[in-house]
Order: C-alpha cells, then structure tokens, then sequence
C-alpha cells in the first residue's frame, strides 16, 4: 500500500510523526513525505519513506510569483503518482489544499483530522474520511491513532519507535540545546552559563550550536566562563543530525532539536515553562522532561504574564519566573541521574 503523508512543519511535529510512520511501516506500507524543504533530512532518515517531496511554502508565500516555477515543479513530482491513500496529518488550510492537489488511485480517499480534531477545523472539508483524536492526548499518541484508524490496524500501545539512527561518542560530550522561538521558552542566560560551568567542571566537553546571530552570540557569552566548551560552527538540519547522534548528553528547552535528541535515544534532560509537557514533552527512551511547578506554567502564553512575587535563584530575580523552580542544580541532578552517575 503506498501512502501520501502530509505532514510539513515544524520540525518537532516531523519528528512527532516518525513513530507512527514506524508503526505503519511494519504493516507494509511506505511513504512518501511531503515536508518543508528544511526538514526534509529527518522525513529521509526513516526506512519507510521512499520518496520525500520538499514543499518551500515558507519561502513561496513571500513571493508567489517569484516563486511559481518552483511551485510548478512541485505539483508535477506530487502528481506524478497516485496513491492508494492520501493523510493530511497536520489538519492545516494548507496541508487541505497539498492533500486536494494530490491524486489517488481509483477507490482511494484523502483522510485526515475531522471538525473538532484539526487545528483549523475548516481542513477537514479536503477529507472524505474524517477521523476523531483526542485533542489532550500527547501529540505522538494522536499521530499513531489517526495513523492507525486511517490505515485500518489496531491503535498501537507498544512504546514508540521513531526509527532514526544513532552512534553516539562514547566519551562526555555533552550539547545544550539553547535556541527556541518563543520568548516565554528559554532558559534564562545566567542559568545556562552556571549549568556549562559545572558539566565542563565535571568533566564534560560543552558544545552549544545556533542558528541566527543572536543565538551564536548567546553560546559566546555562556562558554566564556566553562573551562572545557566551545561553540559549534554553523550547521545544517543534517549536520546538527550528525551532532545529536555523536553526543552522550543533551540538555535542551522545549524545541525540535531537542524532540530530534529524545527521538535519536541520546539521553536528553528537557526543560519545561511555559509549555506542557504532557502534550508536546519530549519522549524517547532515555528522557526526563523536568517541568515548572510555578502555579501558573504551563501558561501556553509566547510571552510572560507572570504578575506575583519575585521568584529568585542566587537572591536574583529570574525571568521568566517559572524557572526559578527548574533550575541548574535541579538540571545537572537530574541529567547526572539518567546517566546513573552519582553526585
């Protein structure tokens, strides 16, 4: 059976699919993915996907018409196949529109997330099979029941397997995984450094990556006072792949690299605010996700509303408060603990 997966962004949404991509695969079936051109390395990593079909609506949607050549290209490989089924699994207008573009074999359908399911309930016009997903689950647990309920097998309980390859060095390379997008997401700067200061004084080789000038700058600032750390140079999704397989610990805020992290099975401390980890937490077989306690996280919000007493660390004030309860001797506790090591 030959299936069309849509399924184009983020990168932790890709990486949240994998498992059910996995699932399916062992009933025979292969994939072809369409995804964002950027994250296209982690959809090929997965043995059941035959052909991944890049999308850049990122970049086309900031100039359609400069665009429209490379649009037309992707329509032309997206409809040189038909498929037995067609899953919208992002239940997005757009990912609709990529789904009723696509062509299905006679008898086929377009499946996907119905009314209430879908982020944007309006996609679930594209589908002729409207599928029902708990909307509290984990985000990996509703990808393997809709999954399974679209391709016609049991609702999978075993643990998830993401499929993706890893080496790992063998050695105390440790990565910290600093860069997210929401403001309300990151680990306050002064917690960072403390944290590279005491691993690298532990023992570990400290390497932070980045990905936009503000972020290189930040992983300056934190190696500066850790005796054994560095700053990676700039890498691609494929060789920031290559370095999460190659290290022994990774201690992260809530994004996709770090889903990537716990997906691959690097041990994997994750960080979490703002953001609920019951339903976007890192899962992968060697993971802790260490969530605030401060009554109001997760607040869901990109930015802090926090208006309460100061929450302190060190007799500072920190920002976004809800760290104060996870912070950099919680962490390396807790990253010393998944490793088994004492101290």
């Amino acid at each position: 059976m030959r299936v069309l997966l849509i399924k184009m962004s983020s990168l932790g949404d890709v990486v949240h699919a994998l498992p059910a991509v996995t699932d399916a695969a062992a009933r025979g079936i292969v994939f072809d993915w369409v995804v964002e051109e950027a994250f296209a390395p982690i959809a090929a990593a997965h043995p059941a996907v035959r052909q991944v079909i890049p999308i850049a609506w990122r970049r086309w949607r900031k100039d359609l018409v400069g665009g429209r050549g490379q649009l037309a290209e992707f329509l032309r490989t997206l409809r040189a196949c038909q498929y037995d089924l067609i899953l919208d699994a992002q239940g997005l207008i757009k990912s609709a529109a990529v789904s009723l573009m696509a062509r299905g074999v006679r008898g086929g359908c377009r499946a996907g997330l119905n009314f209430t399911s879908a982020r944007e309930p309006w996609s679930a016009l594209a589908a002729s099979k409207r599928l029902t997903v708990p909307v509290g689950d984990h985000a990996v647990h509703r990808l393997r029941t809709l999954f399974a309920d679209a391709l016609g097998y049991p609702r999978p309980e075993t643990p998830a397997d993401f499929g993706l390859p890893r080496t790992g060095s063998g050695g105390n390379r440790c990565l910290l995984l600093h860069g997210t997008t929401w403001a309300s997401k990151h680990w306050p700067e002064p917690m960072w450094c403390a944290l590279a200061a005491a691993l690298s004084d532990d023992g570990w080789q400290v390497a932070l990556p980045w990905g936009s000038e503000a972020e290189r700058e930040r992983a300056e600032r934190i190696t500066r006072g850790a005796t054994a750390a560095e700053v990676l140079p700039a890498l691609d999704l494929t060789g920031m792949g290559e370095a999460i397989a190659a290290t022994d610990l990774v201690v992260g805020v809530d994004s996709g690299l770090t889903h990537l992290a716990g997906a691959m099975g690097v041990p994997t401390v994750v960080i979490y605010g703002s953001t609920s980890a019951l339903r976007t937490g890192v899962l992968g077989p060697r993971v802790i996700n260490l969530q605030s306690e401060l009554q109001c996280a997760p607040c869901l919000a990109r930015e802090c509303r926090y208006r309460g007493a100061p929450q302190l660390w060190r007799g500072e004030a920190v920002e976004p408060p809800c760290y104060a309860l996870v912070n950099p001797e919680r962490v390396r506790a807790e990253a010393m603990r998944l490793l088994g090591r004492a101290g």
